[in-house]
């Protein structure tokens, strides 16, 4: 998988230019993504005597959709947050 579009430079502009912050947020929601689907198909099957589902959500794989979601900006974070938790982690590390 290589992303073309959304652009990376889209993408890391979203996310103050860091790959690591892009990428946690990406695979957050492919997780949110694959564990809401795997539900949903557990749920047809405990009602159906035969699994005859089929999953497609738009053509894309969980973590195309995470990263269409962060470029048209219904997927972020909370700068304080954010902040807060690279601090703590310094803190951490040096002590």
């Amino acid at each position: 998988m290589s992303v073309i579009k959304p652009e990376i430079d889209e993408l890391l502009a979203k996310t103050e230019h860091n790959p690591f912050l892009l990428c946690s947020i990406a695979s957050k929601r492919a997780c949110d993504i694959n564990n809401m689907l795997r539900g949903q198909h557990l749920r047809v099957t405990a009602i159906q005597d035969v699994d005859d589902i089929t999953t497609v959500v738009s053509g894309q794989d969980s973590t195309s959709i995470a990263m269409d979601e962060i470029a048209d900006g219904t997927l972020g974070y909370v700068q304080e947050d954010f902040d807060e938790a690279i601090k703590d982690t310094t803190t951490q590390i040096a002590g």
